[in-house]
């Protein structure tokens, strides 16, 4: 049996090195590839994701699995060779149903339109785009009827991204959600909103990338296994378990757009990075699901990065990086800063009160995409009609509307943005699990210590990758099933201290 594992991880590892090949192209792609390399880019990315395709359907993995189903059903379940077959068995039979070739046009599609999304968002020029939108809207439709029988076209998409969830279980799941949100949202709109305009100020472009870097490193992102770029729209990258990369971006004049990059970024390599090194290039080799890497990035992000007791360790190292430019600006104005909560435009600069209702009007728009009950191009006027109704603002173009976030336009409509709203709520969870069995946590970083939460978030949930499903990883580290209670638990508590909501 050991040798069959053994033979097994091999081809996975073809298939996976592949991948890793595939995505030093993407990452080259998004940071310092020159506009005329797009072309034969797209070529590459799209051979690359052929053959890895071709490499995790050969026929040789599915005879393995089959003489290890015995073998690893006779272990226990937790143990790593019975996650191998298990989870090995349900991605393989997931990629057998998607011929390679569908994915290497899937993938240069994608690579050519995320291209022309580049160039076209600073034009405010959506027209440019809506033929690629309306190709990558078909070859979705298409992706998702490769696996007949789903309740709704969406299914097989967010499967793949967050397994075992459905577009009803979400669209259930988020409708409570935005029940607690309004009121919430329209009670902390009736006091007058933090100022925030030291954020504002200007910071040079060297200390935000230096001060970003040093409180990624105290956080726990390890540079000897990943490096900081600067890029289009911030991302993590997984080329192996020694170079797990990241990216941000800089405005001279916003402060938290490059800070809160590098630690939401910072949060999903420390996830990549804490899964143990023999399970790296297997189908246990990443991280369990998109909502589960979503809980890193903002609980990283937000929990910890948006706390005061955070902020008393660095913000001393803030206004020393960027001397006289914050002395002004006392401890506690700059922890309000950061928290403001007003409806705005931007999801990703979003505060945490109303990002949720950014992710929500995406879900909902995509539905209506795949369903058909919206065309494409009508899409720019739908979204601006969302955010007025749902956050009372408009904005003055598509730049700042349709064109703000790259997902669609990078090869897929559907499985993307659901994620981002079951990581806010997972954060909140897997929080209060480790400040409940570490209580002195958060008074560690104060001092700029925080090796004992990152220890409880590598030893409950790192370490496996994805042996676990999400609803088995959350039942395994907090004790219970998924539930929005901690995190509106926690938005209501700190909020209505800040906003003196009684």
């Amino acid at each position: 049996m050991e040798a069959k594992i053994n033979e097994l991880k091999r081809l996975w590892a073809e298939a996976a090195d592949l991948r890793s090949v595939g995505a030093v192209l993407d990452w080259d792609q998004s940071t310092y590839m020159p506009a005329g390399g797009a072309p034969a880019r797209a070529r590459h990315i799209a051979l690359l994701g052929r053959l890895a395709q071709e490499k995790a359907t050969d026929v040789r993995i599915g005879h393995l699995l089959d003489e290890l189903q015995a073998y690893a059903e006779s272990l226990p379940y937790e143990h790593p060779d019975a996650a191998l077959v298990r989870v090995g068995r349900r991605m393989y039979e997931r990629d057998l149903k998607v011929p390679p070739a569908f994915i290497g046009d899937m993938f240069q599609l994608g690579a050519e339109s995320f291209n022309a999304w580049a160039k076209a968002r600073p034009e405010n020029d959506f027209k440019s785009l809506r033929p690629y939108l309306e190709k990558i809207l078909d070859t979705s439709r298409r992706l998702a009827n490769f696996f007949p029988g789903y309740e709704h076209i969406a299914d097989p998409l967010i499967d793949t991204s967050d397994f075992g969830m459905k577009a009803t279980t979400l669209r259930s799941l988020f409708a409570q959600l935005r029940r607690e949100l309004l009121p919430l949202v329209k009670a902390i709109s009736a006091h007058p909103p933090a100022d925030n305009s030291c954020l504002y100020r200007h910071f040079d472009q060297k200390g935000q990338l230096e001060i970003g870097a040093e409180l990624s490193r105290q956080m726990g992102y390890d540079f000897q296994r990943g490096r900081m770029d600067l890029t289009h729209h911030p991302f993590t990258t997984r080329f192996s378990d020694g170079d797990i990369r990241i990216t941000t971006r800089v405005n001279e004049h916003d402060l938290a757009d490059c800070l809160y990059s590098c630690l939401h970024e910072a949060g999903h390599a420390m996830y990549e990075l804490g899964i143990r090194p023999e399970l790296n290039a297997t189908a246990l080799g990443h991280g369990t699901s998109a909502g589960v890497h979503e809980s890193q990035s903002r609980l990283w992000e937000n929990l910890v990065g948006r706390s005061r007791d955070f902020w008393v360790y660095a913000y001393p190292r803030m206004q020393a990086t960027f001397p006289g430019v914050l002395d002004d600006i006392s401890l506690e104005t700059f922890y309000r800063a950061v928290n403001k909560v007003q409806r705005s435009l931007i999801r990703v600069d979003a505060d945490e009160v109303t990002y949720n209702l950014h992710v929500m009007i995406r879900f909902e728009l995509e539905l209506m995409l795949l369903e058909g009950n919206l065309q494409v191009r009508d899409l720019p006027e739908v979204w601006h009609a969302h955010y007025q109704a749902d956050l009372g603002v408009r904005a003055p173009d598509d730049r700042d509307g349709v064109m703000q976030d790259v997902h669609w336009f990078a090869g897929q409509i559907g499985g993307m943005f659901q994620g981002y709203t079951l990581g806010n709520i997972l954060s909140a969870q897997f929080y209060q699990a480790a400040r409940q069995a570490h209580p002195e946590s958060p008074e560690e970083m104060r001092s700029g210590k925080f090796d004992t939460l990152h220890g409880w978030l590598i030893e409950n949930l790192y370490q496996y990758g994805s042996m676990f499903t999400t609803d088995e990883v959350v039942q395994r580290a907090t004790g219970g099933p998924l539930s929005i209670e901690p995190y509106m638990a926690y938005l209501k508590g700190k909020y209505g201290e800040l906003y003196d909501l009684g």
